[in-house]
């Protein structure tokens, strides 16, 4: 199991899901928003991580789908500023 440590300190499970939907919110066809999401799990499962912050799994899947299609990724900085009022480090 890996862990997600969220920006308050609270520890959730790692969901493939989660990545996936979000990517989807940001413009990306199924097919991409999974290719995404089974990158980033690949990547943490074959480094054997424990355990990732949110910040550091956000900044995986903006940079795999900036290669994908800038506007995706544009999309996804757009709404975290505006809605959840982030500011996302490019």
């Amino acid at each position: 199991m890996i862990a997600v440590i969220k920006r308050d300190g609270e520890r959730e499970e790692f969901s493939h899901e989660k990545i996936v939907v979000s990517c989807m919110k940001a413009g990306a066809p199924l097919d991409v928003a999974r290719k995404i999401a089974r990158i980033v799990e690949c990547d943490l499962l074959s480094r054997g991580v424990a355990e990732v912050t949110t910040k550091d799994l956000m900044g995986s899947v903006l940079s795999l789908l900036r290669r994908e299609n800038e506007e995706w990724y544009q999309n996804w900085i757009v709404f975290d500023r505006a809605v959840k009022k982030r500011k996302v480090e490019s």
